[in-house]
């Protein structure tokens, strides 16, 4: 008879404790992997139109198998404990899991530098934003239920409602009805640079596929022009700027 393969009967406490983070690791690494290799096989606007669906189904399907086993209310996919925040701690709440995506990716970022040097890891990073970005735009716009073609006023309220939103500090400047100027003028990132004496990051490159592709996203008539970015010379009321203008 074959013998069963089960988790031995005898294990540590801080074992079954690590096995269950792992598990969730896991599960964000495997459906990541799905999102990856559907957007290779079948393109990134079916792979986003399939990841909203995919989301809401296995939100709900996780929350509601852990909310039954450790006796917590689940309504809509979403643990009442997060629904009854205050306003204000929600706040709070938003802006730590900000914080935590662009530390997380500093690490990532960082893992990759000392390893292989500078170059990998700029080339990994401004490849992740060609994914990123219009995903996140993509969110947003759903999230907000802005039109297909909703043009310089949807462009402005999807900005404010980014990750990075809720770290740095961002203004627009109006150029005239089909055009702005948006502006990074505390950045996080360059700001902790600075404070150690070290330069401005290159991030230009970055920018140039993060900015036009969350544009097209959010509305495929929006061209993107970059006013400047590190490395280039910028003025002291702001680290980078971008164009927006909605094309006919």
């Amino acid at each position: 008879m074959a013998e069963k393969i089960l988790l031995p009967d005898k294990i540590e406490d801080h074992e079954l404790t690590e096995l269950i983070m792992d598990g969730f690791r896991r599960i964000i690494v495997h459906y990541g992997q799905w999102f990856a290799e559907v957007e290779h096989q079948l393109g990134l606007e079916t792979a986003l139109d399939l990841e909203n669906t995919v989301w809401n189904a296995s939100l709900k399907n996780q929350m509601t198998r852990l909310g039954t086993l450790l006796g917590f209310e689940v309504k809509d996919g979403i643990p009442e404990a997060v629904s009854a925040l205050p306003a204000g701690t929600k706040r709070e709440v938003l802006k730590a899991i900000a914080i935590n995506w662009v530390a997380n990716d500093g690490i990532w970022f960082q893992a990759v530098e000392r390893k292989f040097g500078m170059f990998d890891a700029k080339r990994c990073n401004d490849t992740c934003w060609t994914r990123f970005s219009p995903f996140e735009a993509a969110r947003i716009k759903n999230l907000l239920e802005l039109p297909a073609n909703g043009g310089i006023t949807a462009m402005k309220k999807a900005l404010g409602f980014r990750l990075y939103s809720q770290i740095n500090e961002q203004s627009i400047e109006d150029i005239d009805e089909k055009s702005f100027i948006f502006q990074m003028n505390q950045c996080r990132v360059q700001v902790a640079r600075k404070r150690k004496g070290l330069p401005d990051y290159p991030c230009k490159s970055a920018g140039m596929v993060e900015y036009p592709t969350f544009a097209r996203t959010i509305d495929p008539r929006l061209h993107t022009e970059c006013v400047g970015c590190p490395p280039d010379a910028h003025p002291d009321a702001w680290y980078c700027a971008w164009k927006f203008t909605l094309t006919e």
